[in-house]
């Protein structure tokens, strides 16, 4: 339809839908921004949650192994406490059990962080049978 002198109503003109390649590096840009930004936040989580776990877990190990003296005299093997051991703490510390007949009889476990928990801050976390508690930084217990 022509359009009339005088008209407010224009021809319509057909769409061009959709974004130009300068949007889209746009938004590229913001999310490599964004993750950029989010990702060691992320890893350091991971890393703290696997702390904490690992922490709990040598905390039962040691309560079984007091347990453990208490009915036999003795202290047990890693295997013999009964206490399994977690996937996530399994991917993160190697688990270390040492015990002595004594007398005293004592013993210590270890958790020596590997992979990715290497880069974890608190290091090598010990408990032995007096309940000390030890790692490279302190306020990691």
């Amino acid at each position: 339809m022509p359009r009339q002198p005088g008209s407010n109503l224009a021809v319509p003109r057909s769409c061009a839908c959709g974004f130009t390649l300068v949007e889209l590096m746009i938004i590229v840009a913001i999310v490599g921004i964004l993750v950029a930004v989010a990702l060691p936040n992320y890893t350091q989580h991971v890393r703290t949650n696997r702390r904490a776990e690992t922490v709990a877990y040598l905390q039962t190990v040691a309560a079984r192994e007091q347990q453990f003296l208490v009915d036999t005299r003795a202290y047990a093997t890693l295997a013999g406490v009964g206490v399994a051991l977690p996937d996530n703490v399994s991917v993160g510390y190697t688990i270390t059990l040492t015990n002595s007949a004594g007398p005293p009889p004592v013993f210590t476990v270890t958790a020596t962080p590997r992979g990715a928990q290497s880069a974890d801050k608190c290091g090598t976390l010990r408990i032995d049978q007096a309940g000390v508690k030890t790692a490279a930084v302190a306020g990691c217990w």
